[in-house]
């Protein structure tokens, strides 16, 4: 059947921030409707957030590019940036993402996810985003260890988590997005 609205709203703004490879955004995109079926809305590249630089870490903090996306009002209801640099909150010398629990915006970085395989940098960023987008949902870190919301501060425990969610996760997951859906 074919829907009156040939472009459904987005519920996912994926925004670029600064040089990136565009293929990565792709990907994040396409796991981001295919894992957690919400429609993802790929924005033009903005320019890195120098208001967020901290020039004494040589990183960019996490907490105020989160704040400045929580602010706009345009677009879709949930807002994930995406830079190559590296990012931090203060209490943590690197992060792989941040989000705002139950919030509307994240964001995410590729640059500590180098490997020579380019897929699984691309695989890791895809993790990263559909974890984050699952604290917006306010989903909390999950005590099951193959869960995609378990916590993973070091790449190989990126790698053993499967792209996907425990049931439990799972369950709320598609109970809190019925109402964007």
């Amino acid at each position: 059947m074919e829907s009156s609205h040939p472009h459904p709203r987005a519920h996912l703004d994926l925004i670029p921030l600064g040089n990136l490879d565009p293929l990565a955004v792709s990907i994040i995109g396409a796991h981001l409707q295919a894992v957690l079926g919400l429609h993802t809305q790929i924005r033009p590249v903005r320019v890195k957030p120098d208001y967020a630089y901290m020039a004494v870490r040589n990183q960019f903090d996490a907490s105020k590019i989160i704040k400045a996306l929580s602010t706009e009002n345009d677009g879709a209801p949930l807002k994930l940036a995406v830079l190559q640099s590296d990012l931090s909150i203060p209490i943590l010398t690197y992060v792989f993402g941040e989000s705002q629990m139950g919030g509307k915006a994240a964001v995410v970085s590729l640059h500590r996810l180098f490997d020579i395989d380019r897929q699984v940098i691309y695989l890791r960023a895809a993790k990263i985003s559909v974890h984050e987008v699952g604290h917006l949902l306010g989903l909390e870190h999950c005590w099951q260890a193959g869960c995609l919301m378990h916590f993973s501060k070091q790449l190989e425990q990126l790698d053993r988590l499967a792209l996907g969610f425990c049931e439990s996760c799972a369950y709320e997951i598609a109970r809190r997005l019925a109402p964007l859906l």
